[in-house]
């Protein structure tokens, strides 16, 4: 049987924790940043937990994570 593949663009995007929570960047901080106010830009910095309903499946695209 051979090797199961790590979905590449997933592994780009998320990371696993020891916990089998998930973690993510936030979006909407890649343009359009004028507009967005400074409170907003700060707090979408750093990571935060995928949601629990969704980290299942991440965690099926990365098997070895």
């Amino acid at each position: 049987m051979p090797k199961m593949k790590t979905k590449s663009g997933a592994a780009k995007r998320f990371k696993a924790l020891g916990s089998g929570a998930v973690k993510r960047t936030h979006a909407n901080l890649r343009h359009i940043l004028t507009k967005k106010t400074t409170k907003r830009k700060r707090n979408l910095r750093g990571m935060t937990l995928v949601d629990a309903s969704d980290a299942r499946r991440i965690r099926a695209m990365m098997p070895y994570v």
